[in-house]
């Protein structure tokens, strides 16, 4: 099982985080920014962890954790998947449906 771990260190505008992403005995880190307009953009009224969570759950499905960049601004993922901004929506329903189990 795979286990992201996004804590905010900054609270600016864009929001930092440094995720770690773990599993079967490793882990890689990954300092990641997000501006608050993409968040109310993309973010379906989820809040900044959320999101980052939802992203990264995203990004596993598509590639190795060792090949998430170690440090990205949000905005890029489009860039590499272009259907991230379609998926998001469902990676963020799929958090909130498991957090009432």
């Amino acid at each position: 099982m795979t286990a992201i771990d996004a804590r905010m260190i900054e609270d600016g505008d864009p929001l930092v985080f440094d995720v770690t992403v773990r599993d079967q005995g490793s882990e890689t880190q990954h300092r990641v920014t997000l501006s608050r307009k993409d968040l109310l953009r993309l973010g379906g009224g989820a809040d900044a962890q959320r999101f980052i969570d939802a992203a990264f759950r995203f990004l596993l499905d598509r590639e190795a954790k060792e090949s998430i960049l170690a440090r990205f601004d949000m905005s890029v993922v489009a860039g590499y998947f272009p259907e991230f901004e379609q998926k998001l929506p469902h990676y963020l329903a799929m958090k909130r449906h498991c957090d009432r189990e």
